[in-house]
């Protein structure tokens, strides 16, 4: 259901989604390998890159089965945190820490971005400050638009730009 891996940092983010599916020997061409560095098979295996944390969190090839925990709970974190136990259960070894915090928006932050993807014309579901799928879909094709790497994760930047305003990129683990 879900195997830890290691992205590069010109990795197209924007094939990075639970609906879009590569061959791992294709995610290997892109450079995507295990966490210690050994290759990914070269093989016509299906599986999507998973980033529930943007670019600079965990990392995971989500295979096919993945999608019975997300039909079993829509909500993404509950998903990868239920398939990545059932891996710890297995054997796979812990998972790697982020080589620096991840940047999260604030509640408030989260909420108010939200309230502007819905002005912009998203459908996000409730707005309630909470990253639920519509949301992050939402995210993705904001980031799209304005050219940010499209790893579906809010960031102090993209909040800028929706607001208007414009902002330098903010280092992994700063909060603005």
């Amino acid at each position: 259901w879900l195997e830890e891996i290691k992205v590069p940092p010109n990795l197209p983010w924007e094939k990075t989604d639970l609906a879009v599916r590569e061959p791992r020997s294709t995610w290997a061409q892109l450079g995507v390998t295990y966490p210690d560095g050994r290759s990914l098979p070269n093989d016509n295996l299906a599986a999507s890159v998973l980033l529930p944390m943007g670019r600079f969190g965990p990392a995971f090839l989500a295979y096919p089965n993945f999608a019975a925990y997300t039909e079993w709970n829509n909500s993404l974190i509950y998903s990868t945190t239920a398939g990545y136990l059932a891996t710890r259960i297995a054997g796979a070894a812990p998972m790697r820490k982020p080589a620096a915090p991840v940047a999260q928006l604030p509640f408030h932050e989260l909420k108010e971005l939200q309230q502007l993807l819905v002005r912009a014309g998203f459908n996000v579901g409730k707005v309630d400050g909470v990253l639920g799928q519509q949301s992050r879909t939402a995210v993705k094709a904001m980031q799209i638009k304005y050219g940010l790497p499209a790893d579906s994760w809010p960031t102090p930047e993209l909040l800028a730009r929706m607001r208007g305003g414009t902002a330098q990129a903010q280092p992994a683990g700063t909060i603005q």
